[in-house]
């Protein structure tokens, strides 16, 4: 499966490019993360999709990855988490925020699912810039790794919403 934005493709990757990325990754917090997506999609392979990593990557630079992204398992209760970070030296080029209007796009299209949250720690400002231009808002939650936005599947309307 590929999804494909105006300058981007997005790609969930095999376990065994997962297992890779996880012994290559020297943050610790980030290879815990990665782990267990890696135990989420060998739990469950039939919504394998819902726990894997997608890599961003340019598609005039074929093989350029800028980031990657994930949910956090499948749909419960109509609602999908995500997450998603780009690597050293991509910010300020707009990549993640085309990359995340494409797959909630594509989340929108899948059974089940009516919104799609994501939490950000209250220092990062530019992942609170992203959620902001993808049309999230915030849900007045504060889950573990901060304050929890969310976007609705067109004409669902948040909670608390006119």
């Amino acid at each position: 499966m590929r999804l494909e934005s105006e300058r981007l493709t997005l790609s969930p990757i095999s376990d065994a490019q997962m297992r890779a990325m996880i012994e290559e990754e020297p943050d610790a917090e980030l290879r815990q993360a990665y782990s267990e997506m890696l135990a989420g999609c060998l739990r469950n392979p039939a919504q394998r999709i819902w726990h894997a990593i997608w890599v961003i990557a340019l598609k005039d630079r074929p093989g350029t990855v800028v980031g990657d992204l994930s949910f956090k398992g499948p749909p419960a209760d109509g609602t999908v988490e995500l997450g998603y970070g780009l690597r050293s030296g991509c910010c300020g080029n707009g990549y993640m925020t085309e990359a995340v209007r494409a797959v909630c796009a594509w989340a929108f299209t899948q059974p089940g699912v009516d919104r799609v949250e994501a939490e950000t720690d209250p220092e990062n400002r530019a992942s609170r810039r992203v959620l902001a231009a993808c049309g999230f808002t915030p849900t007045g939650v504060t889950g573990k790794e901060g304050p929890r936005f969310a976007i609705q599947k067109a004409g669902r309307g948040l909670p608390g919403s006119r």
